[in-house]
């Protein structure tokens, strides 16, 4: 459409010519049909206009709406001044254009097109609820639109069409702002801890939340058909409904302790608040009704009541209770100290087992030693089987501690998170921390407390989105004020005080007031959800604490928290490892900038057996993933340096390499692959922080999942489970590496034999072989090279697998006998080495770790257990000469 008038209208704008007499003002708009030449215009001089178009156009100038006149067989734009507010810029280019050389509102041009000539046939028209793009602004809005035919003076046809606006925007935005509220009162209503019910006049039940079917035991379509009077105990039932009735009455709201009764006969104490909901001239509508389960509170009453009564039976019962209750936390520590005691401990101790079991075993086959020394020496052979039995006990109990609240210090638990909190503010944030030197302990889940500490920093963070100080006090406090106490439901006593403060917006006292309610925020949508606090609050208080706010606008904010001191030790931290994992020969792309972090996770994975790669970030990441090299699974750190994210690196690889697993992990992964709380649709997450057990159950899962889908695509192809053939012996062979081993004989064009042939046999014995054997504790080292060689074979010691390295290259074995814990390289990845180099070559472990490393490092091996026996040893030997 052209922007000059001339090109549309023909209009020429004369401002001194005369006003037409049968105008009647109209604002710019009649301006422009008296002070403009129409010469040019297929409507002609105005003051010849015909009289039903003068008539229209006059009620069109003076309506407060906006009205669009549609005029002749040329149909010619004529409107008012509220009408050119809707189309901006076009105004008043457009004003005595055709219409079909304009173009407004094209989201509903065909309907409006089609309705003026549907009026122009005589019929009237509407359109409701039009959304259309207002031109002025460019701000949504909708509109009502009526047409109606103007008809001619003689009443034979249709000159024009009238078409009025009605601006239903406003009304629109109301609704829907009603409708969101309706929705967040709703959600509130509903996710509540507190019991909500909404009543009518006669005490129907007409909605209830979760909590009160939880607290009823009833469910919701069992209480919608019940009154308030069917859930109270029937003494309580006349008082209640007489104070029910007057609030109706007068609206005054009541607050009563009564008993709830549960379907199966049972009652507790509630305190019941209820209200007067009225409609707008003031009725009665319905009763709105909050009840707090209080029956702890009535029995803490009775019972001082009974204190009081029979003071001296109370004590000796207290104390045997408090007695019983710690004997019974002394016997949980000792357990717990046992368990993490033999968690750290347990392959040195099986290591000093297999020692004393070795040479035990060397004395016991010694044919000069007595029968009664040899009596002797069984019974010693049995108690290193029994320690043994224990040890394996006790690794068990340590795997299966339960989580739950203990008694921690805080100092510590701020400082394990100093990166965390680091990261999770932000540079601009300055963190300043000050603790007191003799804190007391307190009982609290650790977990849940650096969740605390973690939402409440990012809250200070976001009131300083231009940098600000965020300090963390904390201390020893003694409250006894009864005004305090009273206000914060606390006993008088010993209380850890943890300050957290920012020098950042404040509060408003209205929103002070509100910080603690769910779903209330001052952030814009999408940028929190209004639970962070009050997740803190429902937190402190479920630990018998106490949180408050103290802020005002423009002077920052300070939370404090007070949890009841702890008299218990220190409770340390679970050692967390998990002994029976497993493992495989995959190749896992660890993505991850903490190096210390790095470091002990490719360890594990590699001592697992997988293949590990390495990467600091995501650039770095994509590179590797980009050269081409095989990767079945990409583990990355949500939150990483570098300017590609943790989810675009994802996406990434997803695109280059379609099947690949992905996990991410992380402490604190915000929004980043988070929403509304729930993972996005997908995503695997590993939280930090995590145990290597979970590590390496999660990753195998992951694997395993991903080749379960690829053997299915090849099933058909696949044969049968590869079998030993070697009865029971404890050997793992992995088809994937046993493939893989026979390629690298092929590609040489020797067989397994002609690698390292035994020593001679004459077939009356079991073949002698050359074991290089690798031990780090000397002692263990000797004992093994002397059993070796009473049972007829050629051993070579060495302590570290750098040695065993070189002694390959220099002398030909038979057989690697390996620890799995070396200094320097392991045994794991030293028996990966050996095996790269000499296809053919066995490979026994033994470990403390028993017969899950040799199932889990991905390729043949043979597994012997410390402490173990000779004969355990002289099977495996047996076999392994069998097929060599």
């Amino acid at each position: 459409m052209s922007s000059c008038s001339d090109d549309i209208s023909g209009l020429t704008r004369f401002h001194d010519m005369a006003e037409i007499s049968w105008l009647r003002g109209g604002g710019q708009a009649g301006g422009i049909v008296s002070r403009s030449d129409w010469s040019g215009n297929a409507l002609g001089d105005p003051a010849h206009w015909p009289v039903s178009l003068r008539i229209s156009l006059n009620i069109a100038l003076h309506s407060p709406s906006p009205v669009l006149l549609i005029w002749g067989v040329a149909r010619n734009i004529l409107y008012n001044d509220s009408f050119a507010a809707c189309i901006g810029s076009q105004h008043p280019g457009v004003f005595g254009a055709r219409l079909a050389d304009v173009s407004f509102w094209r989201e509903i041009r065909e309907a409006h097109l089609a309705a003026i000539e549907a009026c122009f046939s005589g019929r009237t028209q509407t359109l409701e609820d039009q959304h259309v793009v207002r031109l002025a602004d460019a701000v949504d809005a909708w509109f009502d639109f009526s047409y109606v035919p103007v008809f001619s003076a003689d009443g034979t046809g249709v000159e024009g069409v009238l078409c009025t606006f009605v601006d239903l925007t406003e009304r629109r935005r109301g609704m829907q702002a009603l409708l969101s509220s309706e929705n967040r009162l709703t959600a509130i209503f509903n996710q509540a801890s507190v019991c909500f019910s909404e009543l009518d006049l006669q005490g129907h039940y007409l909605r209830v939340n979760d909590a009160l079917c939880r607290m009823l035991c009833r469910s919701e379509d069992a209480l919608l058909q019940m009154t308030l009077a069917d859930v109270t105990h029937p003494d309580d039932v006349p008082i209640n409904m007489s104070m029910f009735n007057r609030c109706i009455e007068d609206g005054k709201s009541f607050t009563l302790e009564k008993r709830y009764v549960r379907p199966d006969g049972s009652f507790f104490w509630v305190s019941s608040n209820i209200s007067r909901i009225v409609d707008a001239e003031g009725r009665p509508q319905a009763m709105i009704a909050v009840s707090t389960d209080i029956t702890e509170r009535r029995r803490a009453e009775e019972a001082l009541r009974d204190l009081n009564d029979t003071l001296e039976q109370r004590v000796v019962e207290e104390i045997l209770e408090r007695s019983r209750a710690e004997a019974a936390l002394s016997q949980m520590q000792k357990m717990e100290a046992v368990g993490q005691l033999t968690g750290g401990v347990a392959h040195d101790f099986n290591n000093v087992l297999q020692i004393i079991g070795g040479n035990l075993q060397l004395l016991q086959s010694d044919a000069t030693l007595e029968e009664k020394s040899r009596q002797r020496v069984k019974i010693a052979i049995d108690a290193v089987d029994r320690g043994a039995k224990l040890s394996s006990q006790l690794l068990a109990f340590a795997r299966r501690q339960p989580l739950q609240p203990r008694s921690i210090n805080l100092r510590r638990v701020l400082h394990n998170m100093d990166d965390l909190l680091h990261r999770a503010v932000g540079e601009t944030v300055e963190i300043s921390t000050a603790v007191a030197s003799d804190l007391w302990n307190t009982m609290l889940d650790p977990n849940q407390v650096e969740n605390l500490i973690i939402n409440t920093a990012i809250n200070a963070r976001d009131a300083m989105p231009n940098g600000g100080r965020l300090t963390m006090q904390i201390g020893n406090v003694q409250l006894s004020d009864p005004y305090f106490l009273s206000q914060a439901d606390l006993a008088p006593g010993d209380y850890v005080e943890l300050s957290i403060s920012d020098n950042g917006a404040g509060m408003s006292p209205e929103v002070r007031e509100r910080a603690f309610e769910p779903f209330f925020t001052t952030k814009k949508e999408g940028e929190g959800t209004g639970l962070g606090l009050s997740m803190a609050y429902g937190f402190v208080k479920q630990s018998k604490g106490h949180i408050s706010i103290q802020s005002e606008a423009g002077r920052g904010t300070t939370i404090r928290i007070y949890f009841p001191r702890s008299r218990e030790d220190e409770s340390a931290l679970d050692d967390g490892r998990e002994m029976e994992v497993r493992g495989g020969d995959e190749t896992i792309l660890v993505v991850e900038d903490d190096p210390s972090l790095q470091l002990t996770v490719t360890d594990t994975l590699s001592s697992l057996g997988y293949r590990v790669l390495k990467a600091d970030n995501g650039e770095r990441a994509l590179a590797i993933v980009r050269s081409g090299v095989p990767i079945d699974m990409l583990f990355t750190d949500v939150v990483m340096p570098g300017g590609v994210p943790a989810t675009e690196l994802a996406r990434q690889t997803r695109q280059l390499l379609p099947g690949i697993e992905i996990l991410f992990t992380s402490g604190y992964p915000r929004d980043a692959i988070m929403h509304e709380g729930r993972l996005d649709a997908g995503v695997e997450l590993l939280s930090k922080p995590y145990r290597i057990s979970q590590l390496a159950q999660r990753i195998r899962y992951m694997l395993s999942r991903r080749a379960h889908r690829s053997q299915l695509v090849r099933s058909a192809k696949s044969g049968h489970a590869v079998d030993d053939g070697l009865g029971t012996a404890t050997i793992h062979v992995l088809p994937v590496a046993e493939r893989q081993r026979r390629k690298t004989r092929e590609a040489i064009g020797m067989a397994p034999k002609q690698l390292h042939p035994p020593a001679e046999n004459d077939g009356s014995k079991a073949p002698r072989l050359r074991l290089l054997v690798v031990e780090d504790n000397i002692d263990s080292q000797e004992l093994i090279c002397e059993l070796l060689e009473a049972l007829g074979h050629e051993a070579y010691g060495v302590a570290t697998g750098e040695e065993a390295q070189k002694a390959l290259d220099e002398q030909k074995f038979d057989v690697l006998f390996t620890d799995v814990s070396l200094p320097g390289i392991s045994g794991v990845d030293l028996a990966k080495d050996v095996l790269s180099r000499f296809p053919g070559m066995s490979i026994i472990f033994a470990s403390g770790y028993g017969a899950v490393v040799a199932r889990n490092v991905g390729f043949a091996s043979h597994s012997l257990p410390k402490p173990y026996d000779i004969a355990q040893l002289q099977d495996i030997l047996k076999k392994i000469g069998a097929v060599a």
